[in-house]
């Protein structure tokens, strides 16, 4: 076993296997990738990457895994250390398709289909192959590669990247939601955890090992099927994990300056791929891509004025030229924005918008939970926590004109 020391878990051990894969040029890249963006301009620590992240989401994943299994009976001992080293695998390439900057520019360079359009690209590029020989070696009848696809990018991802008819048993569904599922996921634990630490933000910090405590397979109720779910002793550390989301929403990722660095980077970026300046149409100009190459042309934009995307390139690098990010209400839509555009008379320069077209519902517990008499019932009959993510849209004003729109809306 190798050793890596990590600021959020400690040592994290991995064995060769793994080791074959973090070495790896599509690892190695995410070394290159900042976890939250461009959010460092704001939050000075916030300098943590996909790389540590990945490696975070490994440990977590193992835990949680050791611990459910340790409960349950729904699979073969014999079967729990190829799924165990499959999780493994599955957690370090889950982020393999990130962009630079990560999230920042992938709703307009990459659409819905997301990074994970590009993981999957990766782990069916055969850059892994040896890796995933050797372990088809020492089970021979397991489809490993296929395997770790499902576990890293989900079924409800895979349906809409291929027509391949990807098929799930139940017992492969709960190994997914250790990684990829929306509450329990060792993906989204990881991510609050480290954001938290790194940003100085202390909401996004609770009793994680309480939780992975607690958790446990519970079949779903009229359904052919198996979820993670929780002991009833556990329900005030899920509480702590929705509220931590609820929190590192308002105060990092959807706070209004992040927001508007945020803005100004995806155009630029945009800028970039329109004028071929970067590349993203085959896997090896996206694996030789990452934040260095972006802040080379951005470096560059800055002093020229022809150069594609300078007037976004100055607002990163001045202050006083950022636009100002407003978050907008539900009684704003698009039709409102174009009025105001109009009555105030502003230059399409000096304005833009997104707004949701989801209306936005409360979210609480939605999973399962095990009470002390052995009975299942709905987290919602256990918690009445609800809380908004999201939301309806922003506005992205010149600062020369902020408090004109910010009064008009």
């Amino acid at each position: 076993m190798r050793k890596i020391y990590d600021a959020v878990h400690g040592f994290i051990r991995f064995n060769e296997l793994e080791r074959e894969l973090i070495d790896s040029a599509p690892f190695q890249r995410l070394h290159y990738l900042h976890q939250l963006g461009i959010a460092y301009l704001v939050y000075p620590g916030a300098t943590h990457t996909r790389f540590e992240h990945s490696l975070g989401v490994m440990e977590l994943a193992t835990r949680i895994f050791d611990r459910i299994t340790s409960k349950s009976s729904y699979a073969a001992k014999e079967e729990l250390a190829y799924w165990r080293q499959i999780i493994r695998l599955a957690a370090l390439s889950h982020d393999l398709g990130h962009l630079p900057f990560s999230h920042v520019a992938e709703k307009i360079l990459l659409g819905k289909q997301g990074h994970e359009k590009w993981t999957l690209e990766i782990l069916q590029s055969g850059v892994f192959d040896a890796v995933f020989e050797k372990l088809q070696a020492a089970f021979p009848q397991k489809e490993v590669a296929i395997d770790v696809i499902k576990m890293a990018i989900g079924e409800e991802k895979l349906s809409t990247l291929t027509d391949y008819p990807w098929e799930f048993t139940p017992w492969e569904r709960v190994m997914c939601q250790i990684i990829t599922g929306d509450f329990f996921g060792a993906d989204r634990i990881d991510y609050l955890l480290r954001d938290a630490q790194c940003t100085g933000v202390s909401y996004g910090l609770f009793d994680y090992h309480q939780m992975i405590e607690m958790l446990c397979i519970l079949p779903v109720e009229g359904e052919n099927t198996l979820e993670l779910g929780i002991e009833e002793n556990g329900i005030e550390s899920c509480e702590a994990l929705l509220l931590a989301r609820h929190f590192m929403y308002k105060r990092v990722y959807q706070y209004s300056s992040v927001k508007a660095y945020s803005f100004h980077l995806a155009r630029f970026m945009e800028a970039l791929a329109l004028s071929k300046k970067i590349e993203l149409g085959t896997l090896d100009a996206f694996l030789a891509l990452t934040e260095n190459e972006i802040l080379t042309e951005l470096r560059r934009a800055e002093r020229d004025p022809d150069a594609p995307g300078h007037r976004d390139a100055l607002a990163l690098s001045d202050r006083k030229k950022r636009f100002k990010a407003l978050e907008l209400t539900d009684q704003v839509n698009e039709g409102t924005l174009w009025a105001l555009k109009k009555e105030l008379e502003i230059p399409d320069e000096a304005i833009a918008w997104e707004v949701s077209h989801d209306k936005k519902r409360p979210f609480g517990l939605s999973f399962s939970v095990l009470t002390s008499r052995k009975k299942i019932l709905p987290a919602s009959r256990c918690s009445d926590i609800l809380i908004h993510l999201g939301s309806a849209g922003w506005a992205y004003v010149d600062p020369l004109i902020e408090e004109k729109v910010r009064q008009s809306i």
